[in-house]
């Protein structure tokens, strides 16, 4: 098969996978039911940096304000608890994965908190500001007219992941850290995402190193749109990862990556990423990069393999 026509391919295939509206002023979501554990939602949730949006708190089987918990942030959090409520009838199965691997005695205990995304405007939250701003004017533009395979606008807003940021920062975690019986240490805060989530999620660690301890990107979304033609975007990446990634001796990171759907046009630019991880100094103590064969890009495929970052990031005391 050619490449372009596997770009066509690939392109169908995640327009098919937008993610509805949600957060943004559309009917809420159900409260997702927890087979494990039980969940508190915070519904529109304020902040003075980004649209007021849902969140669910996962607390594990057992929870105790008699102990302290670390905490896992995780982008998308419409999509983590309850196959039964999620536009696509798929589930990354949060609750039952973490509760598994506490009884067993595999993870330290951890709360999960599950940000919604931000619906159309998804895009434009989850993209790495300031690697935008580093651009040139003329690859910027590029960027900004990017469309999906009808011909519509991939980012519906002005990007705003730096807000998004300051919102996770300054509002969020002080709520949490007040209102749950969590620990609030750097290495005790781990935030989490998948595809563009992903992107993000390491962006987070890169631009509060002192917030967060640890980074998980699953199928991380190098592209931005869904082909590399005339696409300047995941040098851009790539080079403020040169510049910007944590001290190895105090922080993590996690990726992995499948070979089917969407993620077949990963691993050439995930290799990249690996030799920049070397170049700081990153090496199997503090650092993973898993390749999953015939996986493809979607809830059930992170499911199926999500005790692995969840065992590197809180691994047993």
């Amino acid at each position: 098969m050619g490449l372009k026509m596997k770009h066509r391919l690939f392109a169908a295939f995640i327009t098919s996978c937008l993610l509805p509206a949600t957060g943004t002023g559309a009917e809420p979501l159900p409260v997702p039911n927890a087979a494990l554990g039980r969940i508190e939602r915070l519904q529109d949730f304020a902040s003075q940096f980004v649209p007021a949006r849902t969140v669910d708190i996962w607390l594990p089987p057992g929870y105790s304000e008699d102990r302290k918990y670390a905490v896992l942030y995780m982008q998308d959090g419409q999509m983590l608890f309850d196959a039964s409520t999620t536009w696509n009838k798929q589930e990354w199965q949060a609750d039952e994965v973490a509760a598994r691997l506490m009884a067993e005695g595999k993870v330290r205990p951890f709360i999960i908190v599950g940000i919604h995304n931000a619906g159309k405007y998804r895009n434009s939250e989850y993209f790495p500001q300031k690697t935008f701003d580093a651009l040139p004017k003329n690859d910027q533009a590029l960027v900004i007219k990017m469309t999906n395979t009808d011909k519509t606008p991939l980012f519906k807003a002005e990007f705003s992941g730096d807000a998004y940021l300051r919102f996770l920062v300054e509002e969020l975690k002080p709520y949490v850290d007040r209102n749950y019986s969590v620990l609030t240490g750097v290495s005790d805060t781990v935030i989490m995402g998948s595809s563009r989530g992903g992107l993000i999620s390491l962006y987070a660690l890169m631009e509060y190193p002192e917030v967060f301890g640890s980074a998980a990107a699953l199928s991380s979304h190098w592209p931005i749109k869904y082909d590399m033609e005339n696409n300047p975007y995941p040098e851009q990446y790539l080079q403020f990862m040169r510049e910007n990634l944590p001290d190895p001796a105090s922080h993590r990171v996690y990726f992995d990556y499948g070979t089917a759907t969407l993620d077949a046009l990963y691993p050439p630019l995930q290799a990249k990423a690996d030799a920049v991880m070397r170049e700081k100094g990153f090496s199997a103590a503090n650092w993973q990069t898993l390749k999953f064969e015939g996986a493809e890009h979607s809830e059930k495929a992170w499911a199926e393999r999500l005790d692995i970052p969840l065992q590197f990031l809180f691994p047993a005391d």
